[in-house]
């Protein structure tokens, strides 16, 4: 059976040095006291969501009953293509034409 957070808040000990070099951080030894209470009192809390019941709850992706809003994806022509083209002081076919810049050697 799996531990559940609180007794793991109460029986890890976290490695501190491991967690900053890890995050790159350069810690204070007064600043991984606090980082290592932090850590402690979130594991406590997330603990605390254990005692909740959510037998009768649904799962679910977002708190929001959210619907897609956007239109179905279609394929159109635009036209942007013939009208950037048409403005080009050199064209091929439907690629603008430019002068060479890399030389052979």
């Amino acid at each position: 059976m799996p531990k559940s957070f609180n007794s793991l808040s109460q029986t890890m000990k976290f490695d501190i040095e491991k967690i900053a070099e890890l995050s790159r951080l350069r810690l204070a030894p007064e600043e991984k006291e606090k980082l290592e209470k932090d850590l402690e009192a979130i594991l406590g809390y997330v603990g605390s969501l254990e005692a909740v019941d959510t037998a009768n709850v649904s799962a679910t992706s977002h708190v929001l009953d959210l619907e897609n809003v956007f239109r179905p994806d279609a394929s159109e022509t635009s036209g942007v293509r013939d009208e950037a083209l048409c403005h080009a002081p050199s064209k091929q076919g439907h690629f603008f034409k430019v002068p060479k810049t890399v030389e052979k050697e």
